[in-house]
């Protein structure tokens, strides 16, 4: 059997392993359009900081493709699928018996004037870190678009590289995607004290200069003098190549809870697959590593015929600026009004603490500064356990993972304590 994967990432990597872990013949295929994958993209900023360095950002060895007896074929692009080949850009037409599309996503760029000018790039790949560096010595103030995780990254990155830093944002808070408008005003304080500065409900209108970066003008007609911009606007998922070849696509390309694409032999995974979220109770992109490396690894056995059921995706974001630490889980922005929210704050000590609640089920959470016990929060929101005995405590100090052990067996067959204990070890250090 020849198994190809589009896409070398957390979920192509991880596939190869689960295969490998269970067959040692079958040939594997891997197409990257990067020259140097293998490391992780997590740590993309603190490579631009300089708090870590290239060896440190590899995600796997320099030999893993030749360990695991797969065939590289890097810095090509996957151009299109036919029946059961996959066109390469150069011509080259690679055969597949199981095919796992793990292409990821693409920065989204600003749609205004001035993009395309010298200075301006995202924040997505070593090559974009290159890039940025190369500016550095000529530029003393950067502006970032955009205050999601990729943008406040950049801008902790490059303060620590010593730059001017101003972060402009649409929307009325920063990480408006991850956290509620409470959590994100300590952050933005604390991001703010450190001497970043952070304009919200403010986007750039066009950026200025001749062929080079020299400043943007926002909405309001207001002007910022600047040599770079990082355009921090998230990512999309690449989804063209499925979309193309017929396959059912949405927001992503969308799967079954095997991780199967409405076309025969072939998966997906990762950035790029739409699965069940277990928080919304529909289907959902959560672009995170964890996922990506969940989902690669049950796509991989399956394309071996096992059969796994994905019990589906849990948003989970786990950050930190400058010592304070935010952790969000679920569905934090709550729109309905069949939801309940419990917050306990303490502002002067950058404390922030809220669960969502559907019911006497905990749904979502978002933890600032005190997130020793988010880990018991999101194995209550996995297992979809009633909280309604322990609601008037959730959020106190005390409040640790034996307060639910029995709420768990209760509500879970085949409940282990040890197993139990480990997942919220993990969860508590993502």
């Amino acid at each position: 059997m020849q198994i190809v994967i589009i896409g070398s990432s957390a979920a192509g990597i991880s596939a190869i392993e689960s295969i490998r872990s269970k067959d040692k013949k079958s040939k594997i295929v891997v197409i990257s359009d990067e020259k140097n994958p293998l490391y992780s993209r997590c740590l993309i900023s603190y490579l631009l900081a300089g708090t870590i360095d290239g060896k440190k950002i590899r995600y796997r060895q320099d030999d893993f493709f030749k360990k695991n007896k797969a065939e590289a074929i890097l810095g090509v692009k996957a151009k299109k699928i036919d029946k059961k080949e996959v066109v390469l850009e150069d011509g080259k037409k690679i055969k597949f018996d199981k095919l796992l599309i793990a292409t990821g996503g693409s920065p989204k760029m600003e749609n205004i004037p001035g993009v395309d000018k010298k200075g301006v790039y995202p924040l997505r790949t070593i090559e974009h870190i290159a890039q940025i560096q190369s500016m550095l010595g000529k530029v003393k103030s950067v502006a970032i678009l955009g205050g999601g995780l990729i943008g406040l990254r950049a801008a902790y990155a490059l303060n620590n590289c010593g730059k001017a830093v101003s972060v402009f944002v649409r929307s009325p808070q920063i990480l408006s995607q991850i956290i509620d408008k409470g959590s994100a005003d300590i952050m933005q304080r604390h991001i703010e004290e450190k001497g970043i500065k952070i304009v919200t409900g403010q986007a750039a209108r066009e950026i200025t200069g001749k062929d080079a970066v020299e400043g943007v003008t926002l909405e309001d007609g207001s002007k910022y003098a600047c040599g770079l911009v990082i355009i921090g606007k998230g990512v999309s998922a690449n989804i063209d190549i499925a979309k193309e070849a017929g396959i059912k696509t949405h927001w992503g390309i969308v799967v079954d809870k095997f991780l199967k694409t409405s076309a025969e032999d072939i998966f997906a995974a990762g950035d790029v697959a739409e699965s069940y979220d277990i928080a919304m109770e529909e289907d959902s992109i959560n672009a995170i590593w964890p996922v990506a490396c969940e989902q690669g690894r049950i796509a991989g056995l399956n394309m071996l015929g096992k059969n796994i059921a994905y019990d589906g995706t849990l948003a989970m974001n786990s950050i930190e600026f400058f010592g304070l630490p935010v952790i969000s889980i679920g569905i934090t922005k709550p729109k309905k009004d069949i939801y309940q929210e419990i917050i306990r704050q303490d502002v002067p000590r950058k404390i922030y603490k809220k669960i969502v609640l559907k019911g006497d089920v905990i749904v979502g959470a978002v933890f600032v500064n005190s997130v020793d016990t988010i880990g018991v929060i999101g194995i209550l929101i996995k297992n979809k356990v009633d909280i309604s005995s322990i609601k008037g405590i959730i959020l106190e100090d005390y409040f640790d993972y034996g307060k639910i052990v029995k709420l768990i067996k209760n509500s879970k067959e085949g409940f282990k304590e040890k197993e139990f204990k480990e997942t919220v070890m993990t969860m508590s250090e993502a």
